[in-house]
């Protein structure tokens, strides 16, 4: 079964969505890749996996770095994952390029080379913004680039976290 609440969060709606006891999915309404065929999702906002969400959400926008005290389980291919263990590491209040983690992967899995293209996708595609810090990866020159829930989102939470984006 497939649980879904609408949670508030003070940048707007947001839906996170529970499987199996595990967060598989928080997308600000409306952002890109937000999903579809949601009909068979079951609202439950009173699962214990959406109350302790909320419980985190208050907290981190808050300004705390709270560890979440659930388990959160991205559905995704082989690399997407890859990729998102990366973004798990960055820590908060700090930033990193889409080229650096392209860097990272390749070193880890003894490629030849692998595009920071591949890796923005993969960080686009991230089903569970905030907690996979996706906001925290900019482009090589700094800039704030390739937030599925809006630049604007992306430079509120950079600042919450005490980064200065660049315009």
């Amino acid at each position: 079964m497939i649980y879904v609440s609408e949670l508030r969060t003070p940048l707007g709606l947001a839906t996170a969505r529970v499987e199996d006891d595990e967060l598989t999915g928080f997308w600000f309404i409306g952002q890109k890749y937000y999903p579809t065929k949601t009909e068979s999702w079951i609202q439950m906002p009173d699962h214990p996996v959406f109350i302790k969400l909320e419980a985190w959400l208050e907290r981190y926008f808050s300004g705390y770095n709270p560890a979440p005290d659930f388990i959160f389980n991205p559905r995704g291919t082989v690399f997407q994952k890859k990729v998102w263990g990366f973004l798990l590491q960055i820590p908060y209040g700090r930033l990193t390029t889409y080229g650096k983690i392209a860097e990272q992967l390749t070193a880890q899995e003894s490629l030849p080379s692998m595009s920071a293209q591949a890796v923005g996708g993969a960080v686009g595609h991230n089903p569970i913004s905030l907690l996979i810090p996706c906001h925290r990866v900019v482009g090589a020159n700094g800039s704030l680039t390739g937030y599925a829930g809006g630049l604007d989102k992306k430079a509120a939470l950079l600042r919450l976290e005490g980064v200065n984006p660049s315009p």
